[in-house]
């Protein structure tokens, strides 16, 4: 598994990071094979959030790993907060509760990166600061970063925190590529021309800000996936023919692709099966040329202009 540096360069990581969401609903056996198995391809940061789960998440993940010193110092790990039932919160009180929750919960006393969890409209950022102050100085949290956030939102922010934030957690994969879209569309009336984010691909690359996709299988929000799905023929015959003339799944490919930006994005990969991640995990090995980075994007429905 490559590695690539996260942020400005503050430390490395691989290149591909195992999101464990789902992970609540697996036995003790299955998770630790799962979590295994992604060290042993090489992954070493794992992706959690406060609300996974009701928190069952980071739980079984601790468990599974029967972390200690010893498992500790071999992972990164990553965990997000703000989202509350029917509502958004990045309060002082709720980002300082909600850390110490997870360190509980996942058996350590740091984590390596906190993102806050979507936007809250309501956000004070003088009291995100505060909070990131808090946890920075006390060793809780390491980094910091966002999720779902466009430019100016992490403008505000950044106005405020002495921390550079490192990290936005973005949506995006072969069937949701807006961030590239509206670039490639510029000067244009289509709808692929509509800037939806504000520029935030650009922007990540210009600030030095990793950018995580998330759910990068899916379609829509949350339709579902759209690997091997009979609803997108075109764009999975494509998927076939080159995963096959390299030796890989369609979901490696899949991945394959996003890692050829140069914009050094790492993917959130959320399966909760062993032999799959495996098999995801060759993307790391896989080269796309320029003409099939583009032959699969516009195999996906994507018009060139």
């Amino acid at each position: 598994m490559k590695q690539i540096k996260i942020g400005n360069g503050a430390f490395s990581a691989s290149e591909i990071a195992l999101g464990c969401m789902r992970i609540e609903g697996l036995s003790q056996k299955e998770a630790e094979r799962l979590i295994q198995t992604a060290m042993e391809c090489g992954i070493n940061f794992f992706d959690h959030a406060d609300i996974y789960g009701g928190g069952r998440s980071e739980e079984v993940f601790a468990q599974a790993a029967g972390m200690c010193p010893r498992v500790r110092e071999k992972m990164i790990l990553q965990t997000k907060c703000g989202i509350r039932p029917g509502m958004y919160d990045f309060s002082k009180e709720h980002i300082l509760t909600s850390v110490d929750g997870s360190l509980k919960r996942l058996k350590t006393d740091y984590v390596d990166v906190l993102l806050l969890h979507r936007p809250d409209t309501l956000m004070e950022p003088e009291e995100v600061a505060e909070a990131f102050d808090l946890l920075y100085h006390s060793g809780k949290v390491k980094y910091f970063g966002v999720s779902n956030q466009n430019p100016m939102t992490i403008e505000l922010l950044s106005k405020y925190t002495h921390q550079k934030l490192m990290i936005n957690q973005l949506q995006f994969g072969l069937m949701h590529t807006g961030m590239i879209d509206c670039g490639l569309n510029a000067n244009m009336k289509n709808s692929p021309a509509v800037d939806r984010d504000g520029g935030v691909l650009e922007y990540c690359r210009l600030k030095e800000i990793t950018i995580q996709p998330w759910s990068p299988f899916q379609y829509g929000f949350f339709e579902g996936v759209f690997v091997d799905n009979e609803k997108f023929p075109e764009v999975n015959a494509k998927l076939a023919q080159m995963a096959e003339k390299k030796g890989v799944t369609n979901s490696a490919l899949a991945i394959a692709w996003i890692l050829r930006h140069p914009a050094r994005m790492q993917p959130i990969v959320g399966t909760t099966k062993a032999d799959r991640l495996q098999e995801i995990c060759r993307a790391s090995d896989v080269a796309l040329s320029r003409e099939e980075w583009y032959e699969l994007y516009r195999a996906a429905g994507n018009q060139l202009p």
